[in-house]
């Protein structure tokens, strides 16, 4: 836990007292992303995004990132990932990650349309125009319908394994569970996007894409970013114990995804694909 949380002192403050204390804060460092790409006697490298996250991860958030920002389409385009050595301070290095692509990976920068700063609080951010993020995502079919009641479980499943946030309650969760409610892998990070990144990156990792036979919850509200990123991934249920925007559940319509919001006190709100879902 060391990597997710830092010590510090704060004064305390009561309506009759102020007192010094210790305490926890999620960490928060800037992460670089670059690539190498080229043929191997004229390889270029080009930085596409710094990202403001809680280290740990790294790797897949990167490769989570490339993937669900349509510039890698397998794991199998990638030949390293690596901690740069050449920025300088040594405390610097491990937050600077450069992707190595496969020679014949080709990538079309002017197709990508894409300001790639980001930072940790952001939802849609740094783009040009709505359509220019857009994904071209194939719809989503009707997999196994899922009953209501599994639905209901999946935030304490999920309370239960974010250890770091009783001790901060500043990070975002994302969880997958398969379509038994089974938690596979739960990653937490300041942005939420990142911490969805860092799933999709570590499915990625184990040659799992795409995540057609997985639930996906997250533990704040549900911006445009988070369900253009799981439509990516391919995945057919998100649900978040807070709100959708109207750009997120208009972009889940049109992936033919399930999105949920508002799973609070046995009740939950379907505000896309309610065909998935028995009572």
């Amino acid at each position: 836990m060391a990597h997710f949380v830092r010590p510090v002192e704060i004064i305390k403050v009561t309506a009759n007292n102020r007192e010094l204390v210790s305490d926890l804060v999620a960490t928060e460092e800037p992460l670089e992303i670059r690539i190498g790409y080229g043929q191997l006697t004229e390889r270029q490298q080009k930085s596409l995004s710094v990202t403001m996250r809680t280290p740990g991860h790294d790797f897949e958030l990167a490769l989570g990132f490339l993937f669900t920002e349509g510039v890698i389409q397998s794991l199998d385009q990638v030949e390293s990932i690596k901690y740069c050595e050449d920025v300088g301070r040594a405390e610097e290095r491990e937050n600077v990650v450069r992707v190595e692509l496969k020679p014949e990976v080709i990538i079309d920068f002017e197709k990508l349309q894409r300001n790639f700063y980001t930072t940790s609080s952001c939802g849609v951010c740094g783009k040009s125009s709505i359509e220019a993020v857009k994904v071209n995502c194939t719809a989503i079919s009707v997999n196994e319908r899922i009953n209501a009641d599994l639905i209901h479980t999946l935030p304490e499943k999920l309370r239960e394994a974010q250890r770091v946030f009783e001790h901060t309650g500043g990070l975002h969760a994302s969880g997958l569970f398969n379509l038994k409610g089974e938690l596979i892998l739960l990653r937490e990070d300041v942005g939420r996007h990142n911490a969805l990144d860092k799933v999709v990156g570590a499915m990625l990792l184990k040659n799992e894409l795409p995540l057609s036979n997985y639930m996906l919850l997250v533990s704040g509200r549900t911006s445009f970013e988070l369900v253009q990123k799981a439509a990516l991934a391919g995945i057919p249920l998100l649900a978040a114990i807070g709100a959708p925007s109207s750009l997120a559940v208009n972009l889940a319509e049109d992936c033919g995804m399930t999105l949920i919001g508002f799973i609070r006190d046995g009740k939950f709100n379907i505000y896309s694909g309610k065909e998935r879902i028995d009572r």
